[in-house]
């Protein structure tokens, strides 16, 4: 095998030396350094260690059998196919390959002496083996099991084993632990990191594998601890670098000092047109102190679908724009970034500050326009799509950016924010907002490096929402609740996953949903909004819905977050088992916004082969059982994962490998207590760690 000695670190200019097919698999899995291969840990593991006889093999075990090979012929019934007899001296069994080469009959020539490994089975003719694994006998039996890894297409297993032996033999596995750690509530691992890499590599055959496969095992626990420190170490690297940093110092006006009027944000209290909760008066004042700071602020503010975090935002805008600065506001969506434009709009030009409104879809002279009051600073608030970052976009001096649903941004996105003020050095106060509450244990380790407000009360007169699940079989029923709320005068969403007809997923579609409940409500305008229509198009379907003129809105996904339409009283989600938990509760926080009585339909599909995966039926479950934002992204952490709340920030690469969040929050306590004293004693070491474990990566956490 080549030589895989000393591996560039990422971004390293190597000589160029054509690499071979499995070289380029090996860098497909990202294992370009030793540490890499080191920390590239088995999928299962193979007991080659002893040898049983075929008399004593039972039905259904998996094997290793030392036999010779008595015959070996390709037959063509029922199809063409390699039979194999071998005979241990205990019984006879047959290999039967469907899938093979001239070099396997060569193996297996008759006469041979051959280590065979698989799935005994019960045949007409005797005892079977399919596709088992081979090769010549002799030679001493391993003393440990044999690892089986995660590959890729072009890197067979024993090229693999070779390469990670080769990289856990050559990588600096020496300790970054420092042995001051050490106390009642922060005991030091047992195993060292080259003993437990060395273990889970080649365990000993008489291993628990159930505490291996849990992950339970002391050689786990060490990885695990391991991961999570390098996690934490990073998170506070990020956040004590951007004390360092510096940012324009927003101090909240004085009512006492105010000479002419009373202070922006004063003036946009009273002309809202509703009082503000405790939750939103206490967030308030935590963002206006980080304003008042010239450190960066980098705040994530979470609250529930509808817990009024767009008037929050609006605050902290006032406190920018009455110390003369510009605010930006930007949004995933077109159909979002205008729910907010409209409400912002509303609020701040009759305090008479001006709200530019840019996206892709902008007619030139309409952008025109917008782009010069914006670098002139006559718009002291921008509210967009990503257009908002774009390289023609300059402000004249922006100091704070929010942005919305922040989880669907990318992390260059980000920064290409961050970066647009050029006033000295200095970098804006970042808000970011999300609706999807996160966990505990999450906010501990991903989003450690941030400080989190959260609204955890609603507005009063927002109105339960009942939650009801409905098989697809009562789909009448549920267009007759559509007819009773039309009566009344209500509105109604009906949510699908897709566009169009699929083949791979027996899915209803927006447009054939569309045309049934068109014929089913003769007289009721339904309309059809999807990801595919022109801004222009959404634009228009959604004024319509707006102002009442559309009874039905069927609509794919695109109505998620933003669409604020009181008057909806009903929502309908079609194959509700296919979505996420988080998604689910965001498409039912799209009722419940009046004065009426909503409710949320999950209407489900059984699949032919029986009952609802048990994901599928937990999530269903939760929908119907609670409506706290925090518990459901409690249950969905349990049930998906990490993934579904961490979106762009981890940038496709999973910062986690190994921790579970779910089952490790005790590992995840002991590593967030050593990292603040890791880096105050022991930088060096604290370096070295970050280094092995996360490589590049760190650089996604300080977006």
């Amino acid at each position: 095998m080549p030589a895989l000695s000393s591996p560039p670190e990422p971004g390293v200019q190597t000589p160029r030396t054509p690499l071979s097919a499995p070289q380029k698999a090996l860098r497909k899995l990202g294992l370009v350094r030793d540490i890499d291969l080191a920390l590239h840990l088995p999928l299962r593991y193979e007991d080659e260690t002893q040898i049983v006889r075929l008399g004593d093999a039972r039905e259904g075990d998996t094997v290793q059998i030392e036999a010779t090979v008595t015959a070996c012929e390709v037959t063509m019934r029922p199809r063409r196919q390699l039979l194999v007899t071998v005979d241990d001296g205990s019984d006879t069994c047959v290999l039967r390959f469907f899938s093979f080469y001239p070099s396997h009959q060569k193996a297996l020539a008759v006469g041979k002496r051959v280590r065979v490994r698989g799935e005994v089975r019960g045949g007409f003719m005797g005892l079977v083996m399919m596709h088992p694994a081979f090769h010549s006998a002799g030679g001493e039996l391993p003393s440990a099991l044999t690892p089986v890894y995660p590959t890729a297409a072009g890197l067979l297993q024993a090229y693999l084993r070779r390469a990670v032996a080769g990289g856990l033999a050559r990588a600096d596995l020496s300790e970054t632990l420092p042995d001051d750690i050490g106390d009642n509530r922060q005991p030091r691992p047992l195993w060292s990191l080259q003993a437990a890499l060395s273990y889970l590599h080649h365990p000993a055959p008489d291993v628990s594998l159930a505490q291996i496969e849990d992950r339970s095992h002391p050689a786990w626990q060490r990885l695990k601890a391991e991961e999570l420190l390098a996690q934490q170490l990073s998170q506070l690297t990020a956040r004590r670098e951007r004390a360092h940093l510096r940012a324009p110092v927003l101090a909240k006006a004085d009512p006492a000092m105010a000479s002419r009027r009373r202070p922006l944000h004063e003036q946009l209290l009273a002309a809202l047109p509703f009082a503000l909760t405790g939750a939103q008066r206490r967030v308030g004042e935590e963002i206006a102190g980080d304003l008042a700071r010239p450190v960066p602020m980098h705040r994530l503010l979470q609250g529930d679908v509808g817990s009024g975090k767009t008037v929050v935002a609006a605050m902290a805008a006032a406190i920018a724009i009455e110390a003369g600065w510009q605010c930006a506001l930007m949004a995933p969506t077109e159909i979002l970034a205008e729910q907010h434009f409209r409400k912002l709009v509303g609020w701040l030009e009759p305090l008479d500050i001006r709200v530019a409104w840019l996206t892709g879809s902008q007619k030139k002279k309409e952008r025109r326009a917008m782009l010069e009051l914006i670098e002139s600073g006559d718009a002291a608030l921008v509210v967009g799509t990503h257009a908002v970052i774009q390289a023609q976009v300059k402000f004249r001096n922006l100091a704070l950016a929010v942005i919305d649903e922040q989880h669907r941004f990318g992390v260059a996105q980000r920064l290409a924010l961050r970066s647009k003020v050029d006033e000295g050095g200095q970098e804006p106060h970042l808000l970011m907002m999300s609706a999807t509450p996160i966990p505990r244990t999450l906010a501990m380790s991903y989003y450690a490096d941030l400080d989190v407000s959260t609204l955890d009360e609603l507005p009063p007169g927002r109105t339960p929402i009942i939650t009801k699940v409905v098989a697809d079989s009562r789909r009448d029923e549920v267009i007759d609740r559509i007819r009773g709320q039309l009566a009344q005068q209500r509105q109604v969403y009906w949510v699908c996953p897709l566009i169009e007809e699929s083949e791979a997923l027996d899915l209803s579609n927006a447009t054939a949903t569309h045309a049934e409940l068109s014929a089913a409500l003769p007289g009721v305008l339904v309309g059809l909004l999807h990801s595919r229509m022109t801004p222009a198009e959404k634009k228009a379907v959604m004024g319509l819905f707006s102002d009442g003129l559309v009874g039905v809105l069927v609509s794919t996904t695109v109505i998620e977050v933003g669409v604020d339409v009181p008057n909806a009283s009903l929502m309908v989600i079609e194959h509700a088992e296919r979505f996420g938990l988080s998604q689910l509760h965001q498409l039912r926080g799209r009722v419940g916004r009046g004065a009426a009585a909503s409710a949320c339909v999950l209407l489900y599909s059984q699949p032919e082969a029986g009952r609802l995966s048990e994901a599928s039926r937990e999530r269903l479950k939760a929908m119907a059982e609670t409506h706290d934002g925090f518990e459901i992204a409690r249950r969905d952490l349990e049930i998906r994962g990490p993934g579904e709340f961490l979106g762009a920030r981890q940038s496709g690469a999973a910062l986690l490998r190994f921790a579970d969040l779910a089952t490790d929050s005790a590992l995840l306590e002991w590593a967030r207590a050593l990292a603040p004293r890791m880096l105050d004693r022991h930088p060096d070491l604290a370096r070295r760690h970050v280094a092995r474990w996360l490589g590049g990566k760190s650089e996604f956490l300080k977006a």
